[in-house]
């Protein structure tokens, strides 16, 4: 084991024995402060870093240049609500539940609150949630606009929250005595004003803060005027994968989506200017990351819960200069959900629960070498919303490693991609025979990480009958031969 992970370890138990209240100054200093920003919706590719010509994120780019830059980070499950409750408790989302959006995160969840705090952190929490559920079981739809009680918020004690807004220039939170209020202008600015003023009431004693934005998600065309100006729709150009008579619309929409990101870059560099002058960017573990992607009209459709590049792939950057350095450096091996929580909790010296099913990979980072895995889980117990079993949807189990895409749906093998000579996915290699090797070995991937998390791949209905979920609207209604379309 690495030395400085049993280091960190040896911390945990040394400083447990006394108070967190009592641990200020230099001994704080031991454990990390973790600030985690979490995009909705912002797809891997749409970064300046990572090539992009059209985007304008100079802030993002500035932190990629002193963070690891993962080159492959797969949402797991590519939605909302059931992201990030395989976030928060390093679990797949048939163990703890939140396969389906407005359904509730267990109280009893062992989450990334809750294990900050026992470890003596202070914890607090800005924006979107999602994992308050319903509050009334017919009524899909029922808890977005109310508060989340004390005992479901997961071990996070600052609180300006909304359990689901997408009115980003009208938007209101409530805070820790569920008193409501409202953000003035566009979300994404006042939010950050908030956690930096944290970061700064804060900056004696560890702390973990997770800012949570609700852009870039759609509606597209909300982002503040002056963002909306810098991009011309005209001289957006698209991926290859956009159909010929959805390219005039989808070209309005990306424009649009970049101008959310561009104004959440420009937050994102008030953040990372606040980190320097609080004089605690070298011992801070930064991290920015998405939920899921967005197709942006790839394959003619907008969104997410495909098993495509577009919905699965996100940007994520990592910095923390006292135990990584400040020199660039990228990792090309695939990083799922699950695997995000054990590995920030071993970079912060706190041991990982038996409960968490995710791998701990600080180790790996803390060495600098490439990170010991081939294939990254991909998974939808339940399509729903925009993309329910009347729109197409369909359950599937896949695996996404640095080139290929294999992903099974109830009838067997659906599609396989060799994502270096294909990069936009235009060529399903399913059951050709000069490829039978790497399908075989593809397949035998996922039974392994399907046997890992006893995932028996069954239809939707059984995990919504065992979980007592009702589906929402004309969510359950399907033709019999579902499953043969788009194969």
């Amino acid at each position: 084991m690495n030395k400085l992970y049993i280091f960190f370890i040896a911390q945990f138990f040394l400083f447990s024995c006394n108070p967190s209240s009592d641990r200020e100054g230099p001994e704080a200093q031991a454990y990390p402060n973790v600030i985690f920003v979490l995009a909705d919706q912002w797809r891997g590719e749409a970064v300046g870093y990572a090539g992009n010509r059209d985007i304008i994120t100079p802030n993002l780019d500035r932190l990629a240049e002193e963070s690891v830059v993962f080159e492959n980070t797969v949402a797991m499950i590519p939605v909302c609500a059931p992201w990030r409750a395989s976030f928060l408790t390093g679990q797949y989302p048939l163990t703890h539940g939140v396969f389906y959006n407005d359904q509730p995160l267990s109280p009893e969840a062992v989450s990334m609150g809750k294990l900050y705090k026992e470890a003596g952190y202070q914890t607090g929490y800005i924006g979107k949630w999602h994992l308050n559920g319903r509050q009334e079981k017919d009524k899909p739809f029922s808890g977005r606009d109310k508060p989340v009680p004390r005992e479901r918020r997961q071990g996070f004690d600052y609180w300006k929250v909304s359990e689901v807004t997408h009115n980003y220039n009208e938007s209101f939170y409530f805070d820790e005595n569920d008193k409501k209020h409202f953000w003035e202008g566009y979300d994404v600015f006042p939010q950050t004003d908030s956690a930096i003023s944290y970061i700064h009431r804060n900056k004696e004693q560890p702390f973990l803060l997770y800012l949570s934005w609700g852009p870039p998600h759609d509606p597209y065309f909300t982002a503040p005027e002056e963002y909306r100006n810098r991009y011309d729709p005209a001289n957006i150009a698209l991926r290859p994968n956009v159909p010929e008579e959805f390219q005039d619309s989808a070209r309005n929409v990306i424009a649009a989506y970049y101008a959310h990101c561009t104004a959440m870059d420009k937050a994102l560099g008030d953040l990372l200017d606040a980190v320097e002058e609080a004089g605690i960017a070298d011992n801070t573990l930064f991290v920015f990351t998405s939920d899921h992607g967005d197709m942006l009209m790839s394959k003619g459709v907008l969104k997410k819960q495909r098993p495509w590049d577009e919905s699965i792939m996100v940007p994520m950057l990592l910095r923390y200069p006292n135990k990584l350095g400040k020199d660039k450096k990228t990792v090309s091996a695939p990083i799922n959900t699950m695997d995000l929580l054990p590995t920030f909790l071993g970079l912060s010296g706190i041991p990982v629960p038996e409960s968490i099913e995710g791998e701990d990979y600080s180790a790996q980072l803390l060495e600098g070498v490439e990170l010991k895995k081939e294939a990254a889980l991909i998974t939808l117990p339940v399509p729903f919303h925009e993309w329910n079993f009347p729109r197409g949807g369909r359950e599937y189990r896949g695996v996404r490693t640095d080139r290929y895409t294999y992903v099974r749906d109830l009838k067997g093998p659906w599609l396989l991609y060799d994502n270096k000579e294909d990069p936009y996915q235009k060529h399903n290699l399913t059951d050709q025979p000069q490829i039978a090797q790497l399908q075989k070995h593809m397949e035998s991937l996922l039974q392994e990480k399907l046997a890992k998390v006893n995932d028996d791949f069954l239809p939707a209905d059984e995990y919504m009958k065992k979980w007592g979920y009702l589906y929402d609207r004309d969510d359950s209604l399907r033709s019999e031969n579902y499953l043969e379309r788009g194969r």
